[in-house]
Protein backbone atom coordinates (compact mmCIF):
# COMPACT_ATOMS: atom_id res chain seq x y z
CA UNK A 1 0.00 0.00 0.00
CA UNK A 2 0.80 3.35 -1.04
CA UNK A 3 0.43 5.91 1.50
CA UNK A 4 -0.54 8.99 0.16
CA UNK A 5 1.00 12.36 1.25
CA UNK A 6 -1.89 14.90 1.85
CA UNK A 7 -0.81 18.75 1.29
CA UNK A 8 -1.82 21.56 3.01
CA UNK A 9 -4.40 22.57 -0.09
CA UNK A 10 -6.16 18.99 0.47
CA UNK A 11 -6.16 19.02 4.16
CA UNK A 12 -7.99 22.52 3.23
CA UNK A 13 -10.34 21.04 1.69
CA UNK A 14 -11.11 18.38 3.61
CA UNK A 15 -11.33 20.59 6.33
CA UNK A 16 -14.03 22.54 4.55
CA UNK A 17 -16.17 19.60 3.94
CA UNK A 18 -16.26 18.57 7.22
CA UNK A 19 -17.21 22.30 8.25
CA UNK A 20 -20.07 22.49 5.98
CA UNK A 21 -21.89 18.93 6.92
CA UNK A 22 -21.18 20.22 10.81
CA UNK A 23 -22.75 23.68 10.19
CA UNK A 24 -26.11 21.30 8.94
CA UNK A 25 -26.12 20.31 12.58
CA UNK A 26 -24.73 23.55 14.62
CA UNK A 27 -28.51 24.26 16.11
CA UNK A 28 -29.39 21.16 16.97
CA UNK A 29 -25.28 20.08 18.06
CA UNK A 30 -25.65 23.41 20.30
CA UNK A 31 -29.30 22.46 21.61
CA UNK A 32 -28.06 19.30 22.73
CA UNK A 33 -24.80 20.37 24.53
CA UNK A 34 -27.29 22.98 26.89
CA UNK A 35 -29.15 20.11 27.39
CA UNK A 36 -26.54 18.31 28.47
CA UNK A 37 -24.99 21.02 30.50
CA UNK A 38 -28.14 22.01 31.94
CA UNK A 39 -28.71 18.36 33.01
CA UNK A 40 -25.50 18.08 34.77
CA UNK A 41 -26.15 21.12 36.92
CA UNK A 42 -29.55 19.63 37.62
CA UNK A 43 -27.85 16.50 38.80
CA UNK A 44 -25.17 17.95 40.64
CA UNK A 45 -27.08 20.69 42.78
CA UNK A 46 -29.33 17.38 43.38
CA UNK A 47 -26.19 15.89 45.31
CA UNK A 48 -24.88 18.21 46.76
CA UNK A 49 -28.52 19.29 48.32
CA UNK A 50 -28.63 15.96 49.71
CA UNK A 51 -25.29 15.85 51.31
CA UNK A 52 -25.92 15.15 54.88
CA UNK A 53 -22.98 16.90 57.32
CA UNK A 54 -21.04 14.37 59.28
CA UNK A 55 -21.42 14.20 62.97
CA UNK A 56 -17.42 15.76 63.95
CA UNK A 57 -18.55 18.76 61.53
CA UNK A 58 -22.17 19.51 63.29
CA UNK A 59 -20.10 19.32 66.94
CA UNK A 60 -17.47 21.67 66.03
CA UNK A 61 -20.68 24.03 64.46
CA UNK A 62 -22.33 23.81 67.71
CA UNK A 63 -19.32 24.39 69.77
CA UNK A 64 -18.56 27.75 67.92
CA UNK A 65 -21.68 28.55 68.30
CA UNK A 66 -21.77 29.74 71.62
CA UNK A 67 -24.48 30.37 73.86
CA UNK A 68 -24.19 33.63 75.91
CA UNK A 69 -24.66 33.11 79.78
CA UNK A 70 -25.76 35.61 82.16
CA UNK A 71 -23.59 36.56 85.23
CA UNK A 72 -26.47 36.41 88.00
CA UNK A 73 -24.64 39.25 89.77
CA UNK A 74 -25.08 41.54 86.37
CA UNK A 75 -28.23 40.62 87.16
CA UNK A 76 -29.15 41.53 90.91
CA UNK A 77 -27.03 44.54 90.69
CA UNK A 78 -29.31 45.50 87.52
CA UNK A 79 -32.41 44.80 89.87
CA UNK A 80 -31.19 46.94 92.49
CA UNK A 81 -30.23 49.86 90.46
CA UNK A 82 -34.02 49.57 88.88
CA UNK A 83 -35.41 49.32 92.48
CA UNK A 84 -33.39 52.42 93.85
CA UNK A 85 -33.80 55.11 90.90
CA UNK A 86 -37.00 56.18 89.45
CA UNK A 87 -35.59 57.19 85.71
CA UNK A 88 -34.02 53.45 85.68
CA UNK A 89 -37.34 52.78 86.26
CA UNK A 90 -38.97 54.49 83.81
CA UNK A 91 -36.25 53.68 81.24
CA UNK A 92 -36.63 49.88 81.49
CA UNK A 93 -40.64 50.36 81.76
CA UNK A 94 -40.28 51.74 78.23
CA UNK A 95 -38.17 49.59 76.48
CA UNK A 96 -40.13 46.99 77.49
CA UNK A 97 -43.19 48.67 76.19
CA UNK A 98 -41.75 49.03 73.22
CA UNK A 99 -38.03 47.16 72.72
CA UNK A 100 -37.21 48.63 69.00
CA UNK A 101 -37.44 52.75 70.11
CA UNK A 102 -34.09 54.27 69.70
Amino acid sequence: MKKQKLSPRDLLQKLQEVTQRVNRYAIVLFIAFVAVLYAFLVLRVNNLTNIQPSPDAVNSQVKAAHIPRIDPAVVQQLQSLQDNSVSVQSLFNSARANPFQE
